[in-house]
């Protein structure tokens, strides 16, 4: 189960788990105007358990992605604990990182950028492993492989260019790619949002017949909650580098506490009329990062907002098997 603070397992610590974690940029304001900080993560917490699926939702600019850049490594936390596999992540120096990355792969949202066009399907494939040393240049190709078959790709293919194929083929090579490793963990940042409609179900199903094979578990970087109610065991909501909202994915589609879930989930399009739930959603658009906003960050667009929400962040607390921060959850 995900949830802002739970105990460990006494016998199998989380593949991931995340203790308010922090990050943090100091940017320019313009000319004679100084320097501001954007909160784009502020005290996150939650775990991911070997083998399952965490969704991470939310509006642009909530910290999703900053989330996958502290997970995969590419950037260090301000502050807070981030652990893989019981080992500290946050505070790691250069030698333990280079250690620990292979553990983590990513698979990026457009597959038209995230591949080299100068360098072949097989030579892609094998950069990773010529990386970290591993294996002859036979043995990586036989790798290679074994990886295409698996995500529907033809031996044919290893020496073409990522330019001869669609898109939906070059989201299957990245997703070889990040394979390539023996990952347990792969960060899917928004893997099939720039693919057409009719490829985007083949790519989900071939992401969830990985997992099964291999035991893979995803953080799933996601805005479309369609896709997310398809694939995900968890969900954890963000907004202004918060968590708002988190738990099993049943229980926060069935009966979300929070008003910012209430708004993300009214506002997904659905033909059948018992999921059409009219609810009171927020109007206006989300503050700036840079604004510093008293009490709840959500209060200026909530239609349910109250004195206290304005004088009071609340602190997420457990409602049921959902953890939210709302101070009118429970009414």
């Amino acid at each position: 189960m995900i949830g802002a603070s739970p105990p460990l397992s006494p016998t199998k610590a989380p593949l991931l788990e995340a203790r308010e974690l922090t990050r943090h940029y100091r940017v320019s304001r313009g000319f004679l105007r100084g320097t501001a900080v954007v909160r784009a993560l502020d005290g996150v917490s939650f775990t991911l358990e070997h083998g399952k699926t965490l969704a991470v939702v939310g509006e642009s600019g909530c910290g999703k992605s900053t989330l996958a850049r502290q997970v995969t490594m590419i950037e260090t936390p301000t502050a807070g604990v981030l652990r893989l596999n019981g080992a500290d992540v946050a505070h790691a120096d250069r030698t333990a990182r280079r250690r620990l990355r292979p553990q983590v792969q990513m698979v990026f949202q457009n597959p038209y950028a995230s591949l080299n066009p100068r360098r072949t399907v097989g030579a892609l494939l094998e950069e990773p492993l010529v990386i970290h040393r591993r294996g002859s240049a036979a043995e990586r190709r036989e790798q290679a492989f074994a990886i295409m078959d698996k995500v529907g790709l033809r031996h044919e293919h290893y020496g073409r260019y990522p330019h001869m194929f669609s898109g939906g083929q070059r989201q299957r090579i990245a997703v070889a790619r990040a394979l390539m490793l023996s990952p347990s963990l792969v960060v899917a940042d928004e893997p099939i949002s720039a693919l057409d409609v009719s490829i985007q179900a083949q790519v989900l199903n071939l992401l969830l017949d990985l997992q099964r094979d291999l035991s893979i578990a995803y953080l799933f970087i996601a805005h479309n909650l369609q896709v997310v109610r398809h694939i995900a065991d968890a969900v954890l909501v963000m907004y202004l580098g918060k968590a708002v909202e988190q738990g099993p994915k049943d229980a926060i589609f069935a009966r979300p506490l929070h008003p910012y879930t209430q708004t993300l989930l009214a506002s997904t399009p659905s033909l059948t009329r018992a999921r059409r739930v009219r609810r009171d959603v927020a109007v206006a658009e989300p503050a700036s990062p840079l604004t510093l906003i008293s009490g709840c960050a959500f209060r200026t667009r909530c239609p349910r907002a109250i004195e206290r929400c304005s004088v009071e962040t609340p602190a997420p607390r457990a409602i049921g098997n959902i953890t939210v921060a709302c101070h009118r959850a429970d009414e």
